[in-house]
């Protein structure tokens, strides 16, 4: 083959002017992007089983999510965490290129797919698709100089007054507090007082949640109102 070029060094030259020809053509129609795709979108799905330890998690809900993901388009794999406080956080990894957005959708069309053998509770705490990364982006540290206010008080400000505000920016999918929970009220009981009693967990559970409803008023003098009628109280 070297050989031929030797003895032939104009058919090099032609075919060497081409490759330059064609490599230039082909540098100005290259795709060029600021930020280009080159981590596989995630999507994220998260709920919770009050009560349940990891494997109950496990075999109730995770279960039969994973048997309705499977086989989702463009999927490469996915990663469930069952925690013993009853939370489960399903990571479905996504090919490269793929829009977020539909694979989002795909996630939860198939997660709705699996509601109907979930446990009641869960139904009703509710099922989240996020997208989501595998790293945080940035994070923000609040603390009180004084010492004035504790973890909790710190952790319902940034719920409050920053979880939306950053939600809302064009680019954030998600953003997660960490360091301490939100305020909440636990109960204690006293198992020999429930059986004297003849009361039940679920009796109590229902009398919290009557409790806590909030009901509507009305107003008095709403439409239609006969002529005359200059006051409405809500």
């Amino acid at each position: 083959m070297a050989s031929f070029f030797i003895n032939r060094p104009i058919v090099a030259m032609v075919i060497s002017i081409l490759m330059t020809i064609i490599g230039i053509v082909t540098y100005f129609r290259l795709p060029v992007a600021q930020f280009p795709d080159i981590v596989p979108p995630e999507i994220q799905i998260k709920t919770t089983y009050t009560g349940a330890d990891a494997l109950t998690v496990e075999q109730s809900v995770a279960t039969p999510i994973e048997q309705q993901m499977s086989g989702v388009d463009n999927m490469n794999y996915m990663q469930s965490v069952n925690g013993n406080d009853g939370t489960l956080k399903l990571t479905v990894n996504f090919e490269v290129g793929t829009d977020v957005n539909e694979d989002q959708i795909l996630s939860q069309m198939r997660s709705n797919q699996a509601s109907s053998q979930l446990p009641q509770d869960v139904n009703k705490f509710g099922v989240t698709v996020q997208k989501s990364t595998s790293s945080p982006l940035i994070m923000f540290a609040l603390f009180s100089p004084n010492g004035t206010y504790d973890n909790v008080f710190l952790a319902n400000y940034a719920n409050i007054n920053l979880n939306d505000e950053f939600t809302r920016v064009k680019g954030i999918a998600s953003v997660t507090v960490f360091g301490a929970g939100q305020y909440a009220m636990r109960i204690w009981v006293k198992p020999d007082q429930l059986a004297k009693l003849g009361v039940t967990i679920p009796e109590i559970l229902n009398a919290v949640q009557t409790q806590n409803s909030v009901n509507p008023a009305g107003t008095i003098g709403g439409e239609p109102i006969p002529k005359g009628q200059e006051f409405t109280y809500a």
